[in-house]
């Protein structure tokens, strides 16, 4: 006898699904995408319907409930998530979870569907006594239902008489779902709208066919700092809605969603149009209300960070990478997506166009565009017509050093400040140094779980590891030898704000990092501050420099530059010329011009003299030769396998077993170690990598579809990390 069988993904390391009988009870509500609560082994959990089918039920457990009346996951996002777990080699399970926000994903959730009190009017025409029973009763004929937050705002306690109002038919209560609306206390006002000049008109008419077509095709937009990007945007979505389609952007960090929303809902929302964002800084009750309102097709524009690539749109017409070259969009830890090609994907596979967007485009999309696989638009000046910042860079070996300062950029502060101009400082290193050193035996103070120093955090008087949050006090004494000298050694965003307090008394300060933007509304706060001009000074890491546009910015400071240059990745030239272009790109906006300062002991590497005269065709051209000599992406693939475990002989000897395994398949792939990871130990584990590198890609994909033979083999103590296409190799 065949019965309703459910395939049901769940949350644990292993990529098949699991199979459920749906009882009877359950068979006339059952849907695709729908959430099940389920047993599993000798615990209850969660999963998440991606089948239903006929078939034997024997010995099949039951689905024990379904705790939604509607469907969380729509056919489309159901097949985007299969081709993304088995892209990455990830369980589809996790997958799911990650693709979801925390109020959905998670079995430990609080997050539940808020409701209110809603009166509807039964019979406008009863006789009612009382002033404030005739004042309500006409409030709600007129306005329509009216939920009980608009009623206490409108009227002084008004539970007692809405209760009369029900007694005597007058109104009749139902319940109503709220949403917690992120944008509540947000004043809205209306855009305008710029006349597009004739370089972004011609970028907007080249994606009108595809737009119009409801046909994928892959777009570049490579415009310079301050050239008009996201009006080319807004004309894009613009149309996209006039075809009743939906529209998807992409940022990479949360700190550019609120100048970005705060443009959309300008242009759209004050029409009617419903925007919804999805980003970390929201709370899970923001976004569980959110993911909501876009399942049931009542949003037409979806604004968020990389995990925004899930939102279960239907109508998709148009996806939107802003500033695509930024590794933010590559998840660093678990489920490894890049969420720029992901996006590619979605778009392939709904049929609508996709646009990447930067200044400074990956090598990957630049790549892309150069063999075609991607259109090129370019906007190649500003919108105000303006020039570009003048780049300086400053020889550090010629120069006299106070702190973290040249000499000379401290004078040119000064007189910025003097013309009530702004000043933008970089520095991508938090808190007050990167270590402590005891200056008698030259014992530093290093974390026990990683592999690495403890950063020096001033203002909190401790000492703490980036990676595992670890926490320690700052010691009295070292260690080692009991000396008494213990001494900060270079400075981070905490001491060069400490540093410009003292020289620049008068002017007012602000830092901007993740220790100063870690409780909600922190970014929009500081950005609001900057555009009001109650900013002097803005210190900051990468968050600085990412798409900002503060009008008042006439000089920009890059510090600690060869920290990004010297960094141990073959991507390092990329991200240098990349960050340092893009935070020139703050200053100058609104009248042109501007200056920048980068301060460098290296004033002769190639990706600063390409910074300094924000070339990216030049760099291009030189880093591209040696992506293609040494077989590295975009002219070859990568996969990175981590191991790790907490003994460090037993991860080395497996690694070791593993690449000999794949060694055999013979399929023209260089397998590249083991050897141990940059950071050789974190969060107490011990990590070694082997690396497949090739230039053909389907190559690599035959032996990676090997991988899961090699993992049944490793021992029990030993883990592994697939990740598929890796941005950094840490």
């Amino acid at each position: 006898m065949t019965e309703l069988i459910a395939d049901i993904a769940v949350g644990v390391p292993l990529k098949q699904l699991f199979s459920y009988r749906v009882p009877d009870v359950l068979i006339d509500h059952v849907m695709v995408g729908m959430r099940a609560e389920i047993p599993f082994g000798r615990r209850a959990t969660t999963g998440f319907i991606l089948d239903i089918r006929e078939g034997q039920a024997d010995n099949l457990k039951k689905i024990k409930n379904l705790p939604d009346k509607e469907p969380i996951l729509n056919p489309e996002l159901i097949k985007f998530i299969r081709w993304a777990a088995d892209y990455y080699c990830h369980p589809i399970g996790q997958v799911v979870r990650s693709a979801l926000p925390a109020g959905l994903g998670s079995d430990k959730t609080s997050t539940r569907i808020l409701t209110e009190a809603l009166y509807r009017s039964l019979d406008p025409d009863i006789q009612v006594r009382g002033k404030l029973q005739i004042e309500i009763l006409q409030y709600i004929v007129k306005n329509g239902p009216t939920g009980m937050s608009d009623l206490r705002t409108n009227f002084k306690s008004p539970y007692g008489t809405l209760k009369r109002l029900v007694e005597v038919g007058a109104l009749e209560v139902c319940k109503q779902e709220l949403i917690r609306d992120p944008f509540l206390l947000e004043k809205l006002t209306q855009d305008k709208g710029l006349t597009l000049n004739e370089e972004q008109s011609e970028a907007v008419d080249k994606l009108l066919p595809s737009i119009e077509g409801n046909s994928f095709a892959g777009f570049l937009l490579h415009g310079v700092t301050g050239s008009g990007k996201t009006e080319v945007y807004l004309n894009c979505v613009e149309r996209c809605l006039s075809c009743n389609r939906q529209a998807l952007i992409l940022v990479p960090e949360i700190s550019l969603t609120p100048q970005l929303v705060a443009r959309f809902r300008a242009r759209f929302e004050i029409r009617g149009i419903k925007i919804a964002v999805l980003h970390s800084g929201l709370s899970a009750g923001e976004r569980y209300d959110a993911w909501r309102e876009i399942i049931r097709n009542q949003v037409q524009i979806v604004i968020g960070a990389r995990s925004a690539v899930f939102a279960p749109l239907p109508e998709l017409g148009l996806i939107i990478v802003d500033e695509e070259h930024d590794s933010s969009y590559k998840q660093g830890e678990g489920f490894r997506y890049n969420a720029r090609d992901l996006a590619l994907v979605r778009g392939q596979q709904q049929g609508c166009p996709v646009v990447l967007g930067s200044a400074t485009p990956s090598m990957a999309s630049f790549y892309r565009s150069e063999q075609g696989a991607l259109t090129r638009l370019t906007l190649g000046r500003r919108v105000h017509g303006g020039d570009l910042p003048k780049v300086e860079l400053v020889d550090l070996k010629e120069e006299v050093v106070i702190g973290a300062l040249a000499n000379r950029l401290i004078e040119r502060i000064q007189q910025a400040l003097e013309k009530r101009e702004q000043v933008l400082l970089l520095l991508n290193r938090r808190g007050y140094a990167p270590f402590l050193l005891c200056a008698d035996c030259g014992e530093s103070f290093h974390c026990p779980n990683c592999e690495i120093t403890l950063t020096y955090h001033q203002q909190n008087r401790h000492l703490r590891c980036h990676y595992c949050d670890y926490v320690d006090a700052v010691p009295e004494s070292c260690n080692k030898c009991q000396g008494l000298n213990i001494e900060p050694q270079g400075a981070g965003t905490e001491r060069l704000e400490m540093e410009l307090e003292e020289l620049f008394p008068s002017a007012v300060i602000a830092r901007m990092d993740r220790d100063t933007t870690s409780h909600k509304g922190a970014h929009q706060k500081i950005a609001n501050e900057m555009l009001a001009r109650k900013i002097d000074i803005l210190v900051g890491t990468q968050m600085v420099a990412k798409g900002h546009d503060f009008p008042g910015v006439s000089l920009v400071c890059v510090l600690g530059a060869d920290s990004i240059l010297n960094f141990p990745d073959f991507r390092s030239g990329e991200r240098s010329f990349s960050l340092f272009t893009q935070v020139a790109g703050r200053a100058g906006r609104a009248s042109g011009g501007g200056d920048v300062f980068i301060q460098t002991y290296n004033p002769e590497h190639y990706a600063l003299e390409c910074a300094s005269k924000q070339d990216y065709q030049d760099f291009y051209q030189q880093e591209i030769l040696f992506r293609q000599e040494l077989g590295y992406p975009p002219c070859g693939y990568l996969v990175n396998l981590v191991f790790f475990g907490n003994n460090e002989h037993q991860v080395n000897a497996a690694s070791k077993e593993f690449s000999q395994y794949l060694n055999r398949f013979d399929l023209g792939v260089d397998v590249l170690g083991p050897s141990p990871c940059p950071l050789s130990r974190l969060r107490g584990k011990s990590r070694y990598q082997v690396l497949l590198k090739s230039t053909d890609r389907p190559s690599l994909r035959r032996l990676v579809n090997h991988l899961d033979g090699g993992i049944k083999h490793l021992p029990r103590q030993v883990k592994m990390h697939i990740d598929i296409d890796p941005f950094d190799m840490l």
